[in-house]
């Protein structure tokens, strides 16, 4: 039987990934097949890819995760401490199902208000985040564009056809009274200012280190983590404008 099969959930599997990983950093002799499924299982799992640590794609096997270990840390206590933060995250999601945006609910959810356009992005953005950093950045400026146009066109709101996504952003905004400018209570102003925030910060993103354009000789190359947050964030706006959008239409509707 195979360690997946011996560990029968999400949860046991990621505990028994640390705990193998903790024993092989501390002098102990893990088995590099149980490492090899496990890392497999976990970069490829639809809700916790975007959570793994990044010492886990990098280091195919124990033999190379020791090699970065015992040269990051020079003693046990250091490395325990080390795997137990960096896995924090998948055991939280893994023990009560949520802490982060799940894949699978957003995904739902983008695929039912258009799949062809808004879906379509989000899908080439979590494809990318591993293997193509830049190009997932672009996908998710991508997604959240088609997103508010696609608010904009079912609203008979017209726009420009090169205008910026942070203007794109502000019309939508306006359209669904989630401006900071259009309420009074300070912390509404505040959460709705960091959105706006965050908006224009992923647009800058990938004007920057995104595939869109050319770079000079000093170039800025995102790591994995890098596209893995901008592909969170796109997704995780993308469902509140989304979720917002319908509930309007609901609300009007009765």
């Amino acid at each position: 039987m195979s360690i997946l099969e011996d560990l029968s959930s999400d949860h046991e599997r990621v505990y028994g990934l640390q705990n193998l990983l903790i024993s092989h950093a501390t002098g102990g002799n893990g088995s590099d097949t149980d490492y090899v499924s496990l890392r497999h299982w976990m970069i490829n799992h639809k809700n916790l890819s975007a959570i793994v640590p990044s010492f886990i794609r990098t280091n195919r096997d124990l033999h190379q995760f020791w090699q970065y270990i015992k040269l990051k840390f020079g003693t046990y206590a250091e490395r325990r401490s080390y795997i137990y933060q960096e896995f924090q995250p998948l055991l939280d999601y893994t023990e009560s199902r949520g802490g982060v945006p799940s894949e699978a609910g957003i995904s739902e959810v983008l695929k039912g208000f258009n799949e062809d356009g808004v879906h379509l992005a989000w899908q080439k953005a979590l494809d990318r985040r591993s293997n193509d950093p830049e190009g997932a950045i672009t996908s998710a400026r991508t997604l959240l564009e088609a997103t508010c146009k696609n608010i904009l066109d079912e609203s008979q709101v017209t726009y420009k056809p090169n205008i910026e996504l942070p203007e794109l952003y502000k019309l939508v905004a306006e359209r669904l009274n989630l401006a900071a400018s259009q309420h009074t209570e300070g912390v509404f102003k505040q959460i709705l200012g960091g959105c706006s925030g965050v908006v224009s910060g992923l647009g800058s993103l990938r004007n920057k280190i995104g595939d869109a354009h050319g770079q000079g000789k000093v170039a800025v190359r995102p790591l994995p983590r890098h596209a893995e947050l901008a592909v969170n964030l796109s997704g995780a706006m993308a469902l509140f404008l989304v979720s917002t959008w319908v509930a309007a239409n609901e609300k009007n509707d009765k």
